[in-house]
């Protein structure tokens, strides 16, 4: 986490979503806002550019463990809330659990391919959701 921007989760967040006991598929909306300019892995091109590397890598992981993209893409306007733009784009992922959501996220071949997520972001949320519709 650097200048209030938060990119990784903290070691007491992750601890948080392995311990909160909750069964069942879980949803993860992801709020994103872009780096203009990519650094570390992907410096030299945007950080759309590459956010959709890491949105392509990811896919087979999340199919691994049973996840899937339900939703997503770029933000057009606010309805309720600032008019200024706070993010770029929102995605929303269903994992079966919290358990598989945090089997891939531990991966070492998830962790390599997650360079190009950090490097793509300004800034980001991740809220995981308990899924009440089906």
């Amino acid at each position: 986490m650097s200048n209030g921007a938060f990119i990784e989760p903290t070691q007491a967040q992750f601890e948080q979503v392995a311990a909160s006991g909750a069964d069942g598929p879980v949803l993860m909306v992801n709020l994103l806002r872009f780096k203009e300019r990519a650094d570390g892995v992907d410096e030299g091109i945007s950080g759309v550019e590459a956010y959709g590397r890491y949105a392509e890598a990811v896919q087979p992981f999340l199919a691994g463990v049973g996840g899937r993209v339900l939703l997503g893409g770029p933000v057009t306007e606010s309805v309720i809330g600032p008019d200024e733009g706070e993010w770029d784009a929102v995605f929303v992922a269903q994992y079966p659990s919290r358990k598989a959501f945090l089997e891939m996220t531990s991966k070492p071949e998830y962790l390599a391919i997650h360079a190009h997520r950090a490097a793509a972001l300004a800034d980001s949320r991740l809220i995981a959701c308990t899924l009440i519709l089906e």
